[in-house]
């Protein structure tokens, strides 16, 4: 390389863009915005990504990695070839969507302990949620400024989530109280998560509430609504 480049620099321009594609968007984003984040001139962001599209590419695939995002041998990180985002995504929430605890309960006729059952298929959610926070929002935020995002997104991700809810309610209907609809009980369900797990982290008054503290309060008052029985 012709100039020595921070290793840390890549993994910084990931967290300042995340940050500015889920407050404006991904329309009203620009390469200025993300380099007056980083505190850095406009010109400078190209020697990392070649285009908006290549940085929202990158964003994309490291939103919620922890460890460093490694220099890639060659710079600035080429546009996507087209559809190449969306691949990502769509293999992302297949893999996010194993959820093995949901998936062998509907394999199950019967539940030997329906409540451990059902606390395992919220904390697995919640937990996988939150494992994916930002990108959640990210994809949420940017869904209705790219068409086909927000087709994949809504109908692979989420209204796949809550069809497997439904199904899971009325597999279990002899353990569930009486619902009226369970399609707005599963929705009901998965919005709670959702916004415990995270959409709370951008509350503009956010109440600050432990994790641990978070997902039991809202597992144990999901069960308790849900369930005929208490423990």
């Amino acid at each position: 390389m012709a100039r020595a480049i921070p290793e840390h620099r890549l993994h910084d321009l990931v967290q300042a863009a995340t940050d500015v594609f889920i407050a404006q968007g991904y329309r009203r984003t620009q390469m200025a915005d993300v380099a007056a984040a980083m505190g850095l001139a406009k010109g400078t962001l190209y020697l990392y990504v070649e285009s908006k599209e290549a940085l929202f590419d990158l964003v994309v695939r490291n939103a919620d990695r922890e460890e460093l995002v490694e220099l890639p041998s060659k710079l600035p990180v080429p546009t996507p070839k087209q559809g190449a985002t969306l691949d990502y995504v769509a293999r992302a929430l297949a893999e996010r969507q194993a959820l093995p605890a949901l998936h062998d309960a509907l394999r199950r006729r019967r539940a030997a302990n329906a409540r451990q059952e059902l606390e395992a298929i919220l904390r697995e959610l919640y937990g996988t949620l939150a494992l994916n926070r930002k990108g959640l929002k990210l994809i949420d935020r940017c869904a209705p400024d790219h068409p086909e995002l927000a087709a994949l997104w809504f109908t692979r991700g989420r209204e796949f989530l809550l069809a497997l809810l439904v199904q899971y309610l009325d597999h279990r209907r002899s353990h569930i109280r009486r619902l009226p609809d369970s399609a707005v009980a599963a929705r009901l369900v998965l919005e709670t998560l959702v916004f415990w797990a995270v959409h709370r982290h951008w509350d503009p008054a956010p109440q600050q509430v432990d994790e641990r503290v978070a997902e039991d309060t809202v597992v144990h008052l999901l069960l308790d609504a849900l369930l005929k029985e208490r423990p």
